[in-house]
């Protein structure tokens, strides 16, 4: 399986050392063998249609800042549109970072991709929050797979366990913490008595906060969670224009304390029910939502089996790479289903 890996920061780095750290067991496990043909970041790109040295694409990123270096392979002129057009592969990895204000430029690597007859998966949440139902159909149009677990929780498989594993039932609604940033925030303030400002630098210094941390504490980033679950899991045609968004920047310490003295706390809550809502919400402490610091968390509702709720870290470098692995077994199994049919 030739693989073409558009973005190669944290999480693209992470899922090469995923790769070589379990080859053997993804081979001989689940038949997947994949084969990286194409890297490209910021500064180039790399490409070897054999496959490139995964070993020293990484020592070289590491050492020299971009993989366009590589004196074998290294392309410093070659973007990722024309890697994506002209290099034959069988998957696009697109991990690039997240732009919500018109989704670029993973939104035109996506549909080159699919154009192109390649399946793909992303990390990046900027494409599927402005333009999930387009390039859905887009994908079926092209006779693709379009996978995203990575940009719902992490390696928390809360897509899977909302499209999959509740697939006999009816989900009515779906409630949650989405956002690992705002948790600890919030955490840091109820737990030890600060303002938010304060929490706020704490996260930064701990690289849970962005220098610009607006998008997940004026609660877009969750936002564009809600909008890819409402689509892949309950079948809704929305776009991130159809979120009502609040987020957390007028909280107070006091605000929490009050909320204290009854045995609650603030959480910024997600919500999908007869609309889709960003905003922070008081709820008890013994509520299973009521997770610390950079958890997320996710409670589905539905007809049945009433509410469940899904724990877990919504980040980190290796957890999402393990969420495109996640994706990567899915579509190999699909189409090895086709191929037997």
């Amino acid at each position: 399986m030739r693989i073409i890996l558009v973005g190669f920061g944290v999480v693209g780095q992470s899922f090469l050392k995923l790769l070589v750290f379990r080859h053997n067991e993804f081979a001989s496990k689940y038949g997947l063998r994949p084969r990286i043909v194409a890297i490209v970041d910021r500064g180039g790109a790399a490409v070897n249609g054999r496959g490139l040295d995964v070993d020293r694409i990484l020592k070289i990123k590491k050492e020299m800042g971009s993989v366009s270096k590589d004196p074998n392979d290294g392309s410093p002129y070659l973007s990722a549109n024309e890697v994506i057009e002209k290099i034959e592969a069988e998957i696009l990895i697109e991990a690039t970072p997240t732009n919500i204000k018109d989704g670029e430029p993973g939104l035109t690597h996506i549909k080159k991709g699919m154009k192109t007859g390649k399946h793909i998966i992303t990390t990046n949440k900027g494409p599927l929050a402005l333009a999930l139902p387009a390039l859905t159909d887009l994908a079926d149009h092209n006779g693709v797979h379009l996978r995203f677990s990575g940009t719902v929780g992490g390696g928390t498989p809360i897509l899977d366990l909302g499209r999959k594993c509740l697939i006999g039932d009816r989900i009515l609604s779906i409630k949650g913490i989405l956002n690992g940033t705002t948790n600890y925030i919030l955490t840091e303030m109820s737990e030890k008595g600060i303002e938010f400002e304060s929490a706020l630098r704490m996260a930064q210094e701990l690289g849970y906060a962005e220098k610009d941390p607006s998008l997940d504490i004026d609660g877009f980033d969750t936002a564009c969670k809600l909008v890819i679950m409402a689509n892949w899991i309950m079948g809704k045609k929305v776009t991130l224009k159809d979120v009502k968004i609040a987020g957390i920047r007028h909280i107070t310490l006091r605000d929490l304390m009050n909320y204290a003295k009854k045995d609650n706390t603030i959480k910024l809550i997600g919500s999908i029910d007869e609309g889709l809502e960003v905003k922070p919400r008081g709820i008890s402490k013994r509520d299973p939502l009521c997770v610390p610091g950079g958890l997320n968390a996710v409670t589905f509702v539905s007809e049945f089996a009433g509410e469940e709720t899904i724990i877990g870290r919504g980040a980190g470098g290796m957890e999402t790479a393990s969420a495109i692995f996640r994706d990567l077994i899915d579509i190999k199994t699909n189409l090895s289903a086709k191929f037997r049919i």
